[in-house]
């Protein structure tokens, strides 16, 4: 069978190992794995959301509010946009599925930092478009402004902060690359870890109505990560209400499940939780980086829910990340996007105490 010549090139997308993979090939009891692989947030979802869900069960067997009424009222509210300026998604991946399919084609391209979240890519290359990636891991303006005046690409992926590594970038940063962009080019800033970049310092502070005006910007958020619902698959796209008309033409109808959309409605209205799960998150990452400075490698100044170690030729990623797997404890390896570091999402004291410990054993 012939397939799209354009999924030749394309490298499929490696999620963090799943528990029940570690408990099978390595005979570990569940209670004894520690994942800390995949940026979910270590203390679940808020109880209210919990309840919501077990106590709306039944309707699972509904499709959803499809107009998704009651969760964009309350997006409307806290970020003070109307709700024609919302998009929801299945994950704010899939709202970047839908960019690509509205934007891209064979002769366009795509920018991006030279290690950032594989979608962007991947939904790239499916529409036959060219990457085009900055010489920095880090965003830095310049490199972004050169190349988009060099490569006039069609899209322009800002990950603030950025997945895998942690680092972000300011607001103004983010202005100075907007304002040198013309309205032929869409600029798409993932936020889905913002939550922790303004609570850490507010000059990294992105508000989806920064950019409301602007008919080429977008901005990305998701539930998965400081609102803990990774398992439900819930993110939206904000923007001006003309560019969100063309994103619905992409949309498939009921994309989020009917307890996808309670949990996330009921996730909104816990602020608490979230300031609970950022709190420890902020307390618990500074043990990390004393870590780092107590065993002689660096880290990157993580704006996130996750610290990326960068290591020297005396450590190995890829064999470090294996005996921890061998030990019950899971990260992320970064051989893959070409770095000698792994990636670790912050868990709660115990988690990270035994990742710690763990590491001492197999690598010190």
């Amino acid at each position: 069978m012939e397939f799209n010549k354009s999924l030749k090139d394309i490298k499929i997308y490696e999620a963090g190992k799943p528990i029940e993979l570690v408990v099978r090939e390595f005979g570990i009891e569940p209670k004894d794995v520690v994942k800390l692989a995949s940026n979910e947030n270590p203390l679940g979802c808020s109880p209210k959301v919990a309840e919501a869900i077990s106590k709306n069960a039944h309707k699972a067997y509904l499709y959803p509010d499809d107009s998704f009424y009651e969760l964009k009222d309350e997006l409307s509210r806290r970020f003070s946009v109307d709700d024609n300026n919302i998009i929801i998604g299945a994950g704010s991946d899939q709202v970047l599925e839908f960019i690509s399919r509205a934007l891209l084609n064979e002769r366009e391209s795509v920018l991006m930092s030279r290690v950032t979240f594989a979608m962007y890519e991947i939904y790239a290359r499916q529409m036959g478009a060219k990457i085009i990636r900055t010489s920095s891991y880090q965003h830095i303006a310049d490199e972004f402004i050169e190349s988009y005046q060099k490569y006039k690409p069609k899209i322009i992926y800002l990950c603030t902060p950025n997945n895998p590594t942690g680092d972000g970038i300011t607001k103004d940063e983010v202005f100075k690359i907007i304002n040198e962009v013309d309205k032929d080019t869409l600029i798409v800033i993932d936020g889905a870890y913002m939550e922790y970049a303004m609570a850490k310092d507010i000059a990294y502070k992105i508000e989806p109505n920064d950019i409301i005006d602007r008919e080429n910007t977008v901005y990305l958020g998701t539930f998965s990560k400081a609102y803990g619902l990774g398992g439900m698959r819930v993110g939206y796209g904000i923007a001006n209400s003309s560019l969100i008309r063309e994103l619905y033409k992409m949309r498939p109808p009921f994309n989020i499940t009917t307890l996808s959309l309670i949990g996330a409605i009921e996730a909104c209205r816990d602020n608490e939780f979230v300031e609970k799960s950022i709190s420890l998150h902020q307390k618990e990452i500074k043990r990390y980086e004393e870590f780092a400075k107590e065993s002689g490698f660096d880290y990157i100044d993580s704006y996130t829910n996750f610290i990326t170690y960068l290591f020297n030729d005396n450590i190995n990623s890829t064999k470090i990340s294996e005996a921890l797997l061998r030990e019950g404890v899971i990260i992320r390896d970064l051989a893959s996007y070409g770095m000698n570091a792994i990636r670790i999402t912050v868990g709660t004291n115990k988690q990270n105490s035994r990742f710690f410990k763990t590491f001492k054993k197999v690598a010190m």
